[in-house]
């Protein structure tokens, strides 16, 4: 039940910058889709386009939104 309020909220972030972390890795980058499995990122490595990331759902530890430096 939480999964679909999750998604929902992380839904109406698209185009965001994010932060996500699992058990494993920490991840930033541009949050691309959100169905309610799944989420893609857009990761850039700073050497040209970035490569796509899909990230569960269910093994998302923490969500931060970074503040853009004004």
């Amino acid at each position: 039940m939480f999964e679909n309020t999750f998604a929902a909220e992380l839904a109406s972030r698209l185009g965001s910058r994010i932060e996500i972390a699992t058990g494993e890795n920490l991840v930033e980058g541009l949050l691309i889709s959100v169905n309610n499995n799944l989420i893609s990122i857009d990761t850039t490595n700073g050497y040209g386009s970035g490569n796509r990331l899909y990230i569960s759902i269910n093994s998302i530890n923490y969500v931060r939104f970074p503040a853009s430096a004004a």
